[in-house]
């Protein structure tokens, strides 16, 4: 980490002493070097483990091409945090660089002190950033390799539509299993409608042409998809 966290912490006991009772203050002091490695190692997003078997649960993603498509769903949305995250970064950069200018040249004791808490407040911000910049990076590289693993060649990597019929139908065929006479009258018609639909779908071949279509559009290179 860019920013030892244990500095932080550290600096803000003197702080602590009107907040705490002496006994917890102590407590606290003899604590620091614990609670920076309970910041340190503390879970952020998904563990491999949970990705596997919750995000990618094989009802739910019952086949590889399913599975792909998904860890690229998470893989995208992790890319997309940790670019907002940047410009959140870059802002309290900035901000820290204006409090640091104030805290220097500030005469007034009641706005100096406000700008030195500002300034702590955003030190520690920064450090969190980094944190979770760390482990968003993480994430993104999980879902990198599980899309290697699951792309095996089977399907078809570049047009999500493709496998969808296929994995909808298996997801929806392992819903309608679970369906009693317990089941809502909306949840029945939900998951049969859909399940009946698919399969008539893929009875009558109607997404043939457009497969193909596009397929040949890619082979042509006037398009990639």
């Amino acid at each position: 980490m860019k920013k030892d966290v244990r500095e932080v912490i550290q600096g803000e006991e003197p702080h602590l002493n009107n907040l705490l009772e002496q006994e917890d203050l102590s407590d606290f002091k003899g604590m620091v070097d614990e609670l920076r490695d309970t910041w340190t190692k503390k879970q952020m997003f998904r563990t491999e483990t949970e990705a596997r078997f919750s995000v990618l649960q094989d009802n739910r993603y019952p086949t590889k091409a399913s599975k792909y498509w998904q860890c690229v769903r998470e893989q995208s949305s992790y890319l997309d945090n940790l670019m907002t995250l940047s410009f959140e970064y870059r802002r309290n950069e900035a901000k820290i660089k204006w409090l640091e200018g104030k805290v220097e040249k500030e005469e007034d004791e009641y706005k100096q002190t406000k700008y030195k808490i500002d300034l702590d407040e955003a030190i520690f911000g920064k450090a969190s950033m980094e944190k979770t910049a760390k482990h968003r990076m993480r994430e993104i590289k999980m879902w990198s390799g599980l899309k290697k693993e699951f792309n095996d060649g089977s399907f078809n990597d570049k047009d999500v539509n493709q496998h969808q019929l296929e994995s909808y139908g298996m997801q929806y065929h392992e819903k309608a299993k679970t369906l009693n006479a317990n089941s809502s009258e909306a949840e029945i018609f939900n998951v049969m409608g859909q399940l009946n639909s698919l399969q008539r779908i893929k009875k009558s071949g109607e997404l043939e042409n457009s497969y193909k279509e596009k397929e040949q559009i890619t082979q042509d290179g006037k398009s990639k998809i």
